[in-house]
């Protein structure tokens, strides 16, 4: 296939009802609920070694902020089953062996050392996989380096395929009700396995007629890495407009919506931060930073240089207030998410405490006394008092009472 082709007239020759997802995180448990609802006929075992979340799933009980999830595992009928050991006792056969599909949703966290994504987790379920059932369909949904896919169905045999996310933390069942586009990497050998299983992903959505798309798989992994630079782009440009509008006293909200009021630009995802992180953006455009050793480029080298500049920029900001305590309200990179994994925010807290900034933090969802030697106030009217800035990445009506010491610039949420 040297061009993606639609597929959306076309019907699928074969039949998926027994899947296995490998992986309980956002894109994992997301994905086992969408294909384990009842009309879809379909059983789903979801495989995870985190004995805290399969607990909490056999419980109907989401380990994860969001609410699609715990809505749906809790009022709908799936056909969802949890499990931590690839070995149940009412599957001595084991999971794998009856499957029709298995899907990898393992992490991928991008290793400085090597310039690349940890691929460990996906190699060592392959190989569980391939230890019980030689035949069956392997869809990767970890993000991974380009050619990667390649490299395994080499390694290992032709029947793995590569099948890119599209999901926001926090909202990824409703991404996956809801999707912008059905994308799968596929050979032309695996061309009816790969219409039949986009075709299950329409039928479990909400959206009719979405647009799928059939392309070879190491393609498939450059629109994924390509798609969450383009956003970190995005955000590094509106966060180096609102550097300025900051440092010329500016008011940064009326230049962004005279910017994003041209039809080409648009007026979504340009709201600042202090710089992106979470789960993809961070790694993913260091390793299409990586993917590009030996071809010319500086647009990608830049954006990763851009978010790291972003970082200290706030820190002097902050600095520049000459603060006695700094607070700094919740870690998450967004509202009502629960994860601060590689969160711009830290490596402000990193900076401050660099130049002897004394630094507290309130966060709900950890419940030790100290993180990151900075000490966590549990009780948000004390930490309010006790700190004369708060930083807050995002604003919560919460902070309103002490909005005269809040430092945010969440230009469009904040009142």
């Amino acid at each position: 296939m040297s061009k993606p082709v639609n597929l959306v007239t076309e019907h699928p020759k074969t039949s998926i009802t027994t899947i296995v997802v490998v992986g309980a995180g956002y894109v994992g448990l997301s994905n086992a609920i969408l294909l384990a609802q009842a009309h879809l006929n379909t059983e789903v075992t979801l495989y995870d070694i985190d004995k805290q979340k399969i607990a909490l799933l056999q419980q109907q009980q989401s380990p994860l902020q969001d609410a699609d999830i715990c809505y749906y595992l809790t009022h709908k009928a799936l056909h969802l089953k949890a499990t931590n050991t690839p070995f149940p006792a009412e599957q001595p056969r084991g999971i794998y062996q009856d499957a029709d599909v298995v899907i990898i949703a393992t992490p991928t966290n991008y290793d400085v050392a090597s310039g690349n994504f940890d691929t460990s987790s996906v190699e060592d379920s392959i190989t569980a996989i391939r230890g019980q059932n030689s035949q069956v369909p392997i869809v990767i949904k970890s993000t991974i380096p380009i050619g990667f896919s390649e490299e395994m169905r080499q390694k290992f045999d032709a029947n793995i395929l590569f099948m890119p996310e599209f999901l926001r933390e926090g909202q990824a069942l409703y991404d996956n009700l809801n999707p912008s586009r059905i994308i799968m990497g596929a050979s032309d050998n695996q061309k009816n396995f790969a219409t039949a299983l986009m075709a299950l992903y329409q039928r479990a959505s909400e959206k009719d007629n979405i647009t799928q798309l059939l392309m070879p798989p190491t393609e498939a992994e450059a629109v994924k890495l390509f798609a969450n630079s383009y956003l970190a782009t995005r955000i590094a440009f509106f966060n180096e407009l609102d550097s300025f509008a900051e440092s010329s006293h500016l008011n940064s909200q009326l230049i962004i919506t005279g910017v994003g009021l041209d039809p080409r630009i648009g007026e979504h995802y340009n709201n600042p931060s202090f710089g992106y992180g979470g789960y993809c953006l961070p790694k993913d455009t260091q390793q299409l930073k990586a993917n590009y050793a030996g071809i010319p480029a500086n647009l990608i080298h830049a954006v990763v240089d851009a978010n790291n500049t972003r970082k200290r920029f706030i820190a002097r900001q902050i600095i520049a207030k000459k603060p006695n305590s700094v607070g700094i309200y919740r870690l998450s990179m967004k509202k009502d998410a629960d994860n601060f994994r590689d969160s711009a925010v830290l490596d402000v807290i990193t900076l401050l405490k660099q130049h002897g900034v004394s630094v507290t933090i309130y966060e709900p969802a950890i419940t030790a006394a100290l993180f990151e030697e900075c000490c966590v106030i549990s009780d948000l009217a004390a930490f309010k008092q006790q700190n004369d800035v708060i930083v807050a990445n995002r604003w919560h009506d919460e902070l309103l009472e002490v909005a005269d010491k809040v430092y945010s610039r969440d230009v469009f949420g904040y009142s």
